[in-house]
């Protein structure tokens, strides 16, 4: 189930999005980059609607996940 993130607190948005950031395996290649340029990233991704707030009721888990990736019945 899509969550739209406009629809969530500010402050619970930008846990969610530094929980992601800090999560293992979301490594940005060879150079550092810092916390908040992370977040800036995943951010703009969302208002573009490249990526999506995945809740999966099964699970109860939240993931960011590329909007392409999405199952096409959704």
């Amino acid at each position: 189930m899509i969550i739209p993130f406009a629809q969530l607190d500010p402050n619970t948005l930008q846990n969610l999005l530094e929980e992601y950031a800090t999560r293992e395996g979301t490594e940005y290649g060879e150079r550092e980059v810092e916390l908040p340029e992370k977040v800036a990233s995943l951010r703009r991704q969302l208002q573009s609607g490249d990526v999506v707030i995945w809740f999966d009721p099964g699970e109860e888990t939240v993931n960011l996940v590329l909007a392409e990736d999405l199952p096409t019945d959704v």
